[in-house]
């Protein structure tokens, strides 16, 4: 190995260890990584600019292409700007959304068609999560699942625990269906040009069974203890929660439904219309902020500028080791290991993807992997569509087993702890980790039947 190559892999590891670390937020070492790769690696070692320019890919911004692609799939090398553009148009669309109480009311208004039951909400809340996730980011989706299940919880008397443990494996299973689901998904698809549709009638179905293993894996494992938590409570409830007074601002709630309405349709014919998912989230955020008018500047700070942040340091250090050959020696070993196989390329991929996505969050190991598995499609002839499928299922549900897998794992044990219901690493495992194992044997046996 080179010495660009070894400072690469140093730089890497070390920001994948302060992001499993979790002492600081994620952005932070991503940002010093990326940093690092620039002055170091690219300009110090191999005193080329050029790469520079190239991994920042600030020009692509300026292409038509890049906002119309049409038929054409966008080659992205270094920052993949339809990724953090989309997903920043998504995050401003979905504050306008929660300040007008669009998910506290379809949380209660699915509750209410349960009669606020407690298992039937779990199935329930469950099955919400999964819908919702494969529309807007699992993150989001937890965001406010977990607070409005507490909130339940607390006037059910009932465990929540449970529920948003639940709740937690559904938003990345029912997320891995499309690809604006999981980042993960987000990343793979800008990444090789696939659609929405793409991912809809390839991991679609695959997702959906395992949501249905998860369900009764779940409704198996928690009935007894949330009911027993239930009946512990003596006093009776005189009012329930009605979904209409989670409606803050009725005109505004029934734009900005129109405007995720209009979203959902863009995306799922965007294939069709030509446009790109990045066009699609600056519409939906101008949309959003026309709408909202005087609430704009409020919206706009609400935004969770620091993932976007960690989104384009980690696209950078990933270039470093893409641009100085590591990634394509590491496509060589898994080649050679796997002899080219696709029956032993699948396993190999999907179950090292899912473990890793466990121990460490699947964001930086997806952006790893996708020059990866490209290598791997060029160099043995691979379908590079069944090798996305796999990683995309890999490593979206593989991020249930542990708290730290996906970022809406962190974002639901966080809103638990903070209110009172923290989630132990022990609990969460004991329930997770059997599911996940479930689920991505039965991914690995439906892949095996239907692709290779």
């Amino acid at each position: 190995m080179i010495l660009s190559q070894i400072l690469a892999i140093a730089i890497f590891a070390v920001m994948f260890i302060a992001i499993v670390g979790g002492k600081v937020h994620r952005f932070i070492p991503a940002l010093i990584g990326a940093a690092l790769t620039i002055i170091v690696v690219f300009l110090v070692v191999l005193k080329s600019p050029a790469e520079v320019l190239s991994v920042l890919n600030f020009a692509q911004l300026g292409q038509f292409r890049f906002w119309v692609p049409g038929q054409e799939h966008i080659e992205s090398y270094g920052v993949n700007w339809q990724t953090i553009v989309f997903i920043g148009g998504m995050m401003v669309m979905v504050e306008g959304l929660g300040e007008v109480g669009f998910f506290r009311w379809i949380c209660l208004l699915t509750a209410k068609l349960v009669n606020y039951r407690v298992v039937p909400i779990l199935i329930a809340f469950m099955l919400l999560s999964g819908f919702l996730a494969m529309f807007i980011d699992s993150i989001t989706v937890m965001l406010f699942m977990a607070s409005v299940t507490i909130e339940l919880a607390r006037l059910l008397k009932f465990d929540p625990v449970p529920v948003i443990i639940a709740e937690i494996f559904a938003a990345n299973t029912g997320g891995a269906a499309t690809m604006c689901g999981d980042p993960p998904n987000i990343i793979i698809g800008t990444a090789f040009g696939y659609t929405f549709t793409d991912f809809a009638v390839n991991t679609g179905p695959i997702a959906w069974v395992g949501m249905i293993l998860a369900l009764g894996f779940f409704y198996f494992a928690f009935r007894k203890t949330l009911t027993s938590s239930h009946k512990g409570a003596d006093t009776p409830i005189n009012h329930y929660p009605e979904p209409s007074e989670a409606i803050i601002n009725p005109h505004l709630f029934r734009i900005n439904t129109a405007i995720f309405i209009l979203v959902v349709v863009l995306l799922v014919t965007h294939a069709q219309t030509g446009i790109s998912v990045a066009l699609i989230g600056v519409i939906a955020a101008f949309l959003t902020l026309l709408a909202a008018a005087r609430m704009a500047p409020h919206i706009i700070k609400r935004v969770d500028w620091r993932t976007l942040l960690f989104f384009m340091g980690l696209f950078i250090t990933v270039g470093g080791l893409e641009g100085t050959g590591v990634l394509r020696m590491l496509a060589e070993y898994i080649g050679t290991v796997s002899g080219g196989n696709l029956l032993l390329l699948i396993p190999i991929i999907l179950w090292v993807s899912a473990f890793a996505s466990a121990i460490v969050d699947n964001i930086p190991f997806a952006a790893t992997m996708v020059p990866v598995i490209a290598s791997l499609s060029r160099t043995y002839g691979l379908s590079l569509p069944t090798l996305s499928w796999t990683l995309a299922l890999g490593t979206d549900i593989g991020g249930n087993a542990t708290p730290i897998g996906a970022s809406a794992n962190v974002v639901g044990t966080a809103i638990a702890e903070k209110e009172g219901y923290p989630i132990g690493w022990g609990r969460f495992i004991k329930y997770a980790l059997p599911a996940m194992i479930i689920v991505v044997a039965m991914c690995h046996l439906l892949l095996i039947v239907r692709y290779a």
